[in-house]
């Protein structure tokens, strides 16, 4: 089974795609920001990372800087999901080899398709 760590601090986001990425075969699980995160990356070593980019403690680009520094074995996949449509933050994304921006609102069946693409 494909494992998905979501880090997103509104519940509601993070509920409503663990439950559609469950029901379509991926383990997910979730955090609340990034500092979360890094607990839960090292005990479930998630496949894939799908995460906000602004939260409280750690945002989105901190915790890629994390992982790039701490999980240097990563290969898997980092989706940068995201609200915020300033240009800095698309060039960031984009002059990132490893990472997918989407914008918000987030379609759960163009992310499941890109997680399939990802595994196959």
């Amino acid at each position: 089974m494909n494992k998905v760590l979501i880090v997103d601090d509104e519940p509601y986001v993070s509920e409503v795609l663990k439950h559609f990425l469950g029901k379509n075969g991926y383990e997910v699980h979730t955090a609340i920001n990034g500092e979360v995160a890094t607990k839960v990356f090292a005990s479930f070593n998630p496949e894939v990372v799908i995460t906000d980019i602004q939260m409280p403690k750690m945002g989105g680009q901190e915790l890629c800087a994390w992982i790039r520094k701490y999980e240097p074995d990563f290969d898997g996949l980092i989706v940068v999901m995201t609200s915020r449509t300033d240009k800095d933050l698309r060039i960031w994304a984009e002059s990132q080899n490893d990472i997918v921006f989407l914008e918000k609102p987030l379609s759960p069946r163009s992310l499941i398709a890109r997680l399939n693409k990802h595994f196959d």
